[in-house]
């Protein structure tokens, strides 16, 4: 598998699984019709970088990086990550989670945090344990889940 950063212009090649993965309305608090312009400014724009991985010539997942906060926290990494759905449970998303955790210590962030894991994935709570990530946080009530109605978030975290 290679996993190689895209340019803003080339954000199309995300995009099919962006908007798979979002229009599920399970895992990500963006609007399940958001605009392949808004998806664009928000994964391409500096200082967030797209990064997508290529198996056997298709693209079968993706991730966002960029500082969690501006100014005085931003040596704390943020991450999103997508696998293709037919791609599932081939070990990509811990790929993509590697990968993403030495493109940030380059970078020379210190942490990554994520502030947004929906507390019914628990497939991906179970990843970003395995990768080192705990949950350092519960905000209740905060997602509408698609069929589940309004369930937590946790916020996870890890020094880097």
């Amino acid at each position: 598998m290679e996993i190689r950063e895209i340019r803003s212009d080339e954000f199309s090649l995300a995009w099919p699984i962006f908007r798979s993965v979002v229009a599920m309305g399970d895992s990500y608090a963006y609007r399940p019709d958001i605009s392949f312009e808004e998806a664009r400014a928000l994964w391409a724009t500096a200082p967030a970088r797209t990064f997508i991985a290529f198996a056997e010539g298709q693209v079968v997942g993706c991730y966002l990086l960029r500082p969690n906060q501006p100014g005085l926290g931003d040596h704390v990494a943020n991450a999103g990550y997508m696998v293709a759905r037919e791609a599932r449970g081939q070990g990509i998303g811990g790929l993509l989670c590697e990968h993403s955790m030495e493109v940030a210590r380059q970078a020379g962030f210190l942490a990554m945090q994520f502030n947004f894991v929906v507390s019914s994935n628990e497939v991906a709570i179970r990843l970003w344990k395995k990768h080192g990530f705990e949950i350092v946080g519960r905000v209740p009530k905060v997602f509408r889940h698609s069929s589940l109605g309004l369930i937590d978030v946790f916020v996870m975290y890890r020094l880097l």
